[in-house]
């Protein structure tokens, strides 16, 4: 399929009859990832420095690849606590090159410590990571993406969330990783029009 189809793709409907965006595919381990987590507001502070790590990881790569590893980041890096991390040692970390149960890039592997200093002096200084991420969301009604070529690959907002991080000494968090950072956790909802977690995850009125 050429690059203009695949801009032209909305949802899709699977085999058991729901409608999913069309980037997951029929990957089973896609498919939960995007059914249970991807677009669904995350506020635990540990949580999202590993998924902000997750996905520097996947610069240059696909999400895929870096989601099929997820278990073997977190035995790599001691579950993403930062204060263990901070204690890595260059040992450490040098040993890390030799492991297939991650991205074996240096400067992939030296971004994860250098981003859990980064994220425990801003704790230290804002006290909640997920307000601090949050406030970055958009603002106003947003128009819910239809076909694969709406979903942009940075905002204005994701630009601001960029230039803080880097200014604070955050790795890997230039604006496209920081947007799809912001799908991933909820910051934004890019859910393509029909997917069925649109319905799912809506608030019930109240009284029922």
């Amino acid at each position: 399929m050429n690059a203009t189809a695949l801009t032209r793709r909305g949802a899709l409907r699977h085999a058991d009859g729901k409608w999913r965006c069309a980037w997951c595919g029929v990957d089973p381990l896609y498919v939960r990832y995007h059914d249970s987590e991807w677009g669904v507001p995350l506020k635990d502070d540990e949580r999202l420095l590993e998924m902000l790590c997750l996905e520097g990881a996947q610069a240059g790569l696909s999400w895929i690849t870096v989601l099929r590893k997820r278990e073997g980041y977190r035995h790599a890096f001691a579950n993403f606590d930062p204060e263990k991390l901070i204690r890595f040692s260059a040992a450490r970390r040098a040993r890390l090159m030799h492991d297939p149960g991650i991205v074996r890039n240096r400067l992939k592997i030296e971004s994860v410590v250098l981003n859990a200093r980064a994220y425990l002096t801003l704790r230290e200084e804002r006290g909640s990571f997920a307000d601090y991420l949050f406030g970055f969301a958009p603002t106003g009604r947003r128009r819910r993406p239809r076909y694969l070529g709406d979903l942009a690959p940075a905002t204005p907002e994701s630009d601001a969330m960029s230039r803080d991080l880097k200014r604070r000494g955050f790795k890997f968090v230039g604006s496209t990783i920081c947007y799809a950072f912001m799908q991933a956790v909820g910051i934004v909802d890019d859910h393509q029009a029909r997917c069925f977690t649109i319905a799912s995850r809506r608030p019930a009125a109240k009284g029922r």
